[in-house]
């Protein structure tokens, strides 16, 4: 059990008030922080049913027990309900952020009610005041950070923000942390907007303790290793993700014309040798980070000269790029920087530009609905336009667009639903499936909708092995195995919160001798399984409360469908016969019932049936309630 004492910071937008809670010592031996904390306290909070853009939401800043410290690749996320799916939303950040929310005390922030007027959140040890926002109203993100770093005289503060899109409530809004990293998926950005709260000002100077403090350098010296030593690091270093442009590419799993197609002609023109060529000059890190894996520059020739940006990453790069039929390196890092500065998930963005194109198209979608803009594949000044549009609201088709992909299907009608890319109303990830029935199974069941981060099989299946044993790319056996260890496992280092790209090389042993050194505990690498298992049912309960079942662990038509047309895999499609074999076999593993609903048996198992709820409307406001403190810790 920890010795440490945990505090959240609880900020009610509608009265002013700050308040301290500590975070008992049961709940955080059975669930750490990041988004096992963020689960349990969504689910015993939030009223079911409740309005995601209500003041009855909850927006939390939730970092981790190894976030501030010397610990390598570790990040903070935003935990809160989503406005674009209605279910459980988390969505990771690096950058400079999270670490400060640890400097200034604490391990996480909840934001509750709505501010009267346009605000921003200053907390500056000890100085915690709610200031007017007033005049930053309508900024983009990047003026937004510049000019609050002015307005405090001190460019070290930290700040997380939201632009117009966040502001009009787009449901695929994100929050800007620290000019580009960002909380992207699920519409966190539309949240805020929605509590009328344009940002947080944050700045710390208190030490992260340690217990342990020789057995956690060691561990973090055998973390360094392990990244320095580390191949797919190594390329993390080297390249970001623009690599995996060639690599999907050459499987033909990369999106193209709206999922349409595995391949595109003009990927050369978005891989990272095209982003060295017109962007990369240097280098930078997340706080603590040996990785680097974000590469920053200048656009030096052609009509966006001059602009700085970062790397686009691999699901931007395919998302806004190959899925819109774009193949020009510059022009893609334009329009992502557009999506940077208006608020705007590039990942949703992308997927609902795409599906607006095809809808044009098809004539769904009129030049007269476009305001005389021909919607058409590959061209940058139709994606310009709709990102425009739906960031103000100022059209009809902006504001239907704006509801994100699988609303706006509904909304048009017709045979648009037929070619919508979405799971439980996420826009897909830049992951084609059609011939990865493991990969599709991890869209299916992701918590958060369709998602490429709960669990990612491409690689054993386009590997061809999985626990030394030989694995069938097309077939169904092992790929349910495969998906829930990797959501478990993946699920329980969240709630530390790692870096997706720091855990290809850090083990699960390495993580729990960092863990053991900051608490003072003694727990084993498996028991990061147990944990992931525990925050993925409690996930699930919450969703299921919220009205989500078996017929949500669905994929989009167009890969259960409409067979791949192009490629090695022509003609493969996800039969929805196999996906029935696979949720099946998938939901045996987690002893859920054939619904897709935890048993008693396995919530007793993982010592969810007796947890208590956590609640701040107690006797004493300043304690969460929960089990006994003596409780074994995970």
């Amino acid at each position: 059990m920890s010795k440490q004492e945990f505090k959240l910071l609880h900020i009610d937008l509608t009265n002013g008030s700050f308040e301290d809670i500590i975070v008992p010592p049961s709940i955080f031996n059975s669930l750490l922080g990041g988004k096992g904390l963020g689960a349990k306290i969504l689910l015993d909070q939030l009223p079911p049913g409740c309005d995601p853009l209500g003041s009855e939401n909850l927006l939390l800043f939730m970092a981790g027990p190894l976030t501030g410290t010397l610990a390598p690749a570790v990040r903070a996320c935003v935990i809160t309900k989503s406005p674009l799916t209605g279910t459980f939303a988390d969505s990771y950040f690096g950058g400079h952020l999270g670490p400060e929310i640890r400097y200034l005390g604490y391990l996480g922030i909840i934001i509750s009610g709505r501010a009267a007027e346009p605000s921003y959140i200053l907390l500056e040890n000890g100085n915690f005041e709610l200031r007017s926002a007033s005049h930053l109203w309508g900024q983009d993100t990047f003026a937004t950070t510049k000019n609050l770093k002015e307005e405090m005289q001190d460019s070290t503060v930290k700040v997380g923000c939201i632009g117009p899109a966040g502001e009009k409530m787009v449901p695929f809004a994100l929050i800007n942390c620290e000019y580009n990293r960002h909380a992207g998926r699920g519409g966190t950005g539309a949240v805020m907007g929605s509590k009328n709260l344009k940002a947080l000002v944050l700045k710390g100077s208190e030490t992260v303790t340690v217990a342990r403090e020789k057995d956690f350098m060691e561990a973090v010296q055998t973390a360094f290793s392990e990244l320095e030593n580390n191949e797919d690091v190594a390329g993390f270093s080297q390249d970001g993700t623009a690599a995996a442009v060639d690599f999907a590419n050459s499987e033909f799993l990369l999106p193209t014309y709206n999922y349409y197609q595995g391949g595109f002609s003009q990927a050369d023109g978005l891989n990272a040798d095209a982003q060295r060529k017109h962007l990369w000059l240097r280098d930078t890190a997340c706080t603590g980070c040996p990785v680097a894996c974000n590469k920053v520059g200048k656009i030096r020739t052609g009509p966006h000269r001059g602009l700085v940006a970062d790397t686009v990453e691999y699901e931007t790069a395919a998302m806004m790029g190959s899925n819109l039929g774009i193949g020009n390196t510059r022009e893609l890092i334009y329009l992502l920087y557009r999506c940077d500065a208006l608020g705007l998930d590039g990942m949703s963005a992308g997927g609902v530009l795409g599906f607006a194109m095809e809808a044009a198209t098809r004539n769904i979608i009129s030049t007269e609905d476009s305001e005389g803009v021909a919607l058409e594949f590959g061209s940058v000044k139709a994606a310009d336009y709709l990102l425009d549009i739906i960031a103000s609201g100022r059209t009809e088709l902006g504001r239907i667009l704006g509801q994100g992909v699988k609303k706006a299907a509904e909304s048009l009608g017709g045979e648009a639903e037929e070619f919508a890319a979405h799971t439980k109303g996420l826009e897909s990830p830049a992951w084609g499936p059609r011939s990865l029935p493991g990969m599709a199974l991890a869209l299916a069941t992701s918590d958060r909708g369709g998602c490429h981060q709960r669990a990612f099989p491409v690689l054993f299946e386009v590997g061809g092995e999985w626990k030394g044993e030989g694995v069938s790319r097309l077939g169904l056996e092992d790929k349910a195995e495969i998906v829930f260890y990797h959501q478990n496992h993946l699920a329980g280092l969240d709630t530390l919160v790692k870096c997706d790209f720091g855990q290809y090389g850090i083990t699960r042993s390495t993580y729990s001798r960092l863990l053991n050194a900051v608490l003072d505990w003694e727990i084993s690498p498996d028991d990061f399984l147990t944990l992931g298992e525990r925050v993925w049912n409690l996930v699930r309960l919450f969703n299921i409360r919220e009205g989500f079942s078996r017929k949500d662990d669905s994929l989009p038509r167009r890969f259960t469908r409409e067979p791949l047309p192009d490629g090695p895999y022509k003609g493969e499609v996800i039969k929805q016969e196999d996906l029935d074999q696979l949720l099946d076999d998938f939901y045996q593993l987690r002893g859920w019932d054939e619904k897709g609903q935890p048993t008693a048996e396995r919530l007793e198992k993982l010592g969810l049936k007796t947890m208590e709820s956590i609640s701040w409307l107690a006797e004493d406001p300043k304690i969460l309630t929960g089990g006994s403190e003596n409780e074994k810790p995970l």
